[in-house]
């Protein structure tokens, strides 16, 4: 009897040993962080917009409208267009209890609903509405855009002598907001060649940031450049050989939407559904999916996706979800220490692949193209992609 509970005792102590080493459960979760609605520069209601995520398979969005939060009362005029007559209606029948509006010289004008008001119409245990702001600037002819995600107090535009003074001004606000409230949060810089404002050298400049947009669906972000100017990716891994130089942390790479057209579509339009991310994370929380996205736990697409994404003993592992008839193709960039500059270090043709990171480079990611053109693209021929994040040896 003392034999049988020692055993007992013993098989106890292994379960609870084993049971306190287990990482907690993840899932892939998808959202879009870049996002406006009628209560700055977008053309629709936040109603229909999340209800538009929600139903193409979207688990999160941040709603980010520039320097406002969706609170307090506003009213917003109808356009006398039909177009925009009809998206009225449409609104109309799929709200019809929601809706307040009212007749002026022959306008509709509708008073939009706040976060608050909107939110239970969508949140669940499989969608979360993120609260966030574009934090909008200007230098001169300049613009410097931050996003702030998870925000809980309302932050502006800021002043600065400069682009870069000004952007570090709006780093420094969310991570002081952050480290008052104790709320996970997190700034990004928007598409830096908008107006082509922001250099690579700003962004270098940078302390704090670790998060830009490497790929923006706006029409007017020029994310490949031009013939004098670097693309997105250029400047992503320019900027990672400088932090790597001084021991800061990676900038990691996002994919958004910056939606603010939801009536008319085609290039010359900033649409839904063109860039989004797909975080690993413990829960569908903001904290929690926060916490993903610091730890470079997630990926950015524009219609790629990942079966297996994997980093272990130093090995990046991935796998692709095929599609039938579509082809593939695996690049490994990065740079080995002495580089100025990233390279191609292997190129894969097929839907898996391996690479191990050793401590001869500064860092590594991979980017997948398939040969799928994407639908409704932010730049005709666009083809289907993804991003992961960059990493180092451990």
């Amino acid at each position: 009897m003392k034999r049988m509970r020692l055993v007992l005792w013993s098989v106890g102590i292994a379960i609870s040993v084993l049971s306190a080493n287990a990482q907690p459960a993840t899932q892939w979760y998808k959202g879009n962080l870049h996002t406006h609605s009628y209560w700055s520069d977008g053309d629709d209601f936040p109603e229909m917009i999340m209800d538009w995520y929600k139903t193409h398979g979207y688990q999160f969005v941040g709603l980010s409208d520039h320097n406002t939060f969706q609170e307090g009362e506003k009213w917003t005029k109808i356009q006398r267009s039909k177009l925009y007559e009809d998206s009225f209606i449409a609104y109309l029948k799929r709200f019809p209890k929601l809706a307040v509006y009212k007749a002026d010289s022959g306008r509709i004008s509708v008073r939009l609903k706040t976060l608050d008001e909107y939110r239970p119409l969508f949140e669940d245990k499989n969608f979360l509405i993120v609260k966030s702001e574009e934090i909008t600037s200007k230098f001169g002819d300049k613009y410097v855009h931050v996003n702030a995600t998870n925000i809980q107090t309302l932050i502006g535009a800021q002043t600065g002598n400069s682009v870069k003074e000004i952007m570090q001004h709006a780093v420094d606000a969310v991570l002081a907001q952050r480290k008052k409230s104790g709320v996970p949060m997190f700034p990004h810089i928007n598409h830096p060649n908008f107006g082509y404002s922001i250099t690579v050298q700003d962004m270098i400049d940078l302390k704090g940031e670790r998060f830009f947009e490497v790929y923006n669906g706006h029409p007017l972000v020029h994310n490949y450049g031009d013939s004098l100017r670097p693309g997105m990716e250029v400047m992503w891994d320019r900027i990672n050989v400088a932090y790597r130089l001084r021991n800061q942390p990676l900038m990691f790479g996002l994919a958004t939407d910056d939606s603010h057209n939801y009536h008319e579509f085609g290039s010359a339009f900033s649409n839904a559904g063109r860039g989004w991310v797909m975080v690993r994370s413990t829960s569908l929380s903001a904290a929690s999916l926060v916490k993903a996205l610091e730890a470079g736990d997630f990926y950015s697409s524009t219609g790629v996706v990942l079966e297996k994404l994997e980093f272990s003993k130093n090995t990046i592992d991935l796998a692709i979800k095929a599609e039938p008839g579509v082809e593939y193709v695996i690049e490994f960039i990065g740079a080995k220490k002495g580089a100025t500059a990233s390279t191609t270090l292997e190129k894969i043709n097929g839907t898996t692949a391996r690479f191990h990171v050793t401590p001869d480079y500064l860092f590594v990611r991979a980017r997948i193209t398939s040969t799928k053109v994407k639908v409704n693209p932010f730049q005709e021929g666009d083809v289907e992609m993804a991003w992961t994040q960059p990493v180092i040896a451990k």
